[in-house]
C-alpha cells in the first residue's frame, strides 16, 4: 500500500474526455492533494466525502486538488459538475478507466459484485513535489473517517 515517501505513479489519467490526458507525476507541482474514491455518484462519495472538501474553507491551503476514481472521463466530468456546479473550487475530477493508477498505488480492492470491477479504496494523499507526505487510507476500503476532509485538511 502507498506510504509516506512514495512517488506518484507515472500513469496517464483522463479529464473530461479520453484524449485529455493528465499525468499527476508531472502535473502536480508543489503542494497538492489526491483524493481517491470507490465510485463517482455513490452515496458516501457524493453526500459526504467530496462535499466535505468542496465546502471546506481550509481547501485553499491544500494546493492543487484532484479527485480520482476508477471511472471514465465522462462520468467524472458530470460528477464534478454536480458537486461543484459553479466551479467555486479548483478541484479537478480525473478518471482512471483501467485502474492502473490505483493499482500502482496498491489501493485497489476487489469489488466486482458491487461495481463490476476492482475499484479504489477511499483515500487522501497529501503530496509535495511528487512525493507522498501523508497517506489517509480507509481501513475498511469505503468508510469516510481517515480520509474525511476535516481530518486531512486539519494537518496541512
Amino acid at each position: 500500500m502507498v506510504k509516506v515517501g512514495d512517488k506518484i505513479p507515472n500513469v496517464d489519467l483522463v479529464e473530461g474526455s479520453p484524449g485529455d490526458k493528465v499525468n499527476l507525476s508531472t502535473e502536480l507541482k508543489g503542494k497538492g492533494l489526491i483524493i481517491g474514491v470507490p465510485a463517482a455518484f455513490s452515496p458516501s462519495c457524493s453526500a459526504t466525502h467530496i462535499p466535505g472538501y468542496v465546502n471546506s474553507s481550509k481547501l485553499k491551503d491544500a494546493g492543487q486538488v484532484f479527485v480520482v476514481s476508477v471511472n471514465d472521463p465522462f462520468v467524472m466530468k458530470a460528477w464534478g459538475a454536480t458537486l461543484d456546479p459553479t466551479s467555486k473550487t479548483s478541484i479537478r475530477f480525473l478518471g482512471d478507466p483501467s485502474g492502473q493508477f490505483t493499482k500502482d498505488l496498491d489501493l485497489s480492492f476487489e469489488s466486482a459484485a458491487v461495481f463490476g470491477q476492482d475499484r479504489s479504496k477511499r483515500y487522501a494523499l497529501v503530496v509535495e513535489d511528487g512525493e507522498v507526505k501523508s497517506a489517509h487510507v480507509e481501513p475498511d476500503n469505503t468508510g469516510v473517517n481517515e480520509s474525511a476532509a476535516e481530518k486531512v485538511l486539519s494537518h496541512l
